[in-house]
């Protein structure tokens, strides 16, 4: 069955925005992991813990599958900017939704600035490439929308055998690391954030947004 957004905590839910924050001061650094031609420069670099595990969760793939990083720090006003902008394009094709249910949809695909992942440094956008730095298919582009993707973005979808292979040696390298996915982007994984303790179980955050 497929995955729906209400089948999941969202990172717009009250009880992400809830979890206390105990920054550890941890500074960004650049992540140990091939880049992808997506992002600008800046989101080459994570908290220095997270890279420790990106590192960890690289090593434990089958032999001859890497991992490569698209994004990891954003900005807070690079993420005002996705979120605005499909924000925009949720209201539109949903012109009924209240504003609540458009911040729903919303978050499926971008977090609210003050708890999203990638502004505390503590998310990765990754994806699996060949020895030869090849992009491997795992059933839709990196940092496709539910609607651009019809849904096979959320991590559970229905995909392809090879793509779920894929998927599944990717769940259990970066599980094994300590990172959590967000389950509407299977791209998607953090560690030390909001939602990591939340889903976790954590009595605070590790990481709060870092502004520069």
């Amino acid at each position: 069955m497929r995955l729906t957004s209400t089948d999941v905590i969202l990172l717009h839910d009250p009880r992400v925005a809830a979890v206390p924050v105990a920054d550890t001061g941890e500074p960004l650094v650049i992540a140990p992991t091939p880049r992808l031609h997506v992002g600008g420069p800046q989101g080459s670099r994570v908290r220095a813990t997270v890279a420790r595990r990106l590192a960890l969760a690289g090593a434990a793939l089958p032999t001859g599958t890497h991992l490569a990083l698209a994004e990891g720090w954003r900005s807070p006003a690079a993420q005002a900017v996705i979120v605005t902008r499909y924000r925009s394009l949720v209201r539109r094709d949903h012109p009924g939704a209240t504003d609540d249910e458009v911040d729903r949809l919303t978050s499926r695909y971008v977090a609210p600035v003050a708890v999203a992942p990638h502004v505390a440094g503590a998310a990765v956008d990754v994806t699996l490439v060949d020895a030869t730095g090849r992009e491997l298919d795992l059933g839709c582009p990196l940092d496709a929308t539910p609607e651009e993707s019809d849904g096979r973005c959320f991590t559970d979808a229905p995909v392809p055998p090879a793509a779920r292979a894929l998927r599944t040696a990717l769940s259990d390298a970066m599980s094994s690391a300590g990172f959590v996915n967000y389950p509407t982007e299977w791209w998607h994984w953090s560690f030390g954030d909001r939602y990591w303790a939340l889903v976790t179980d954590q009595p605070a955050a590790l990481y709060g947004p870092v502004a520069t």
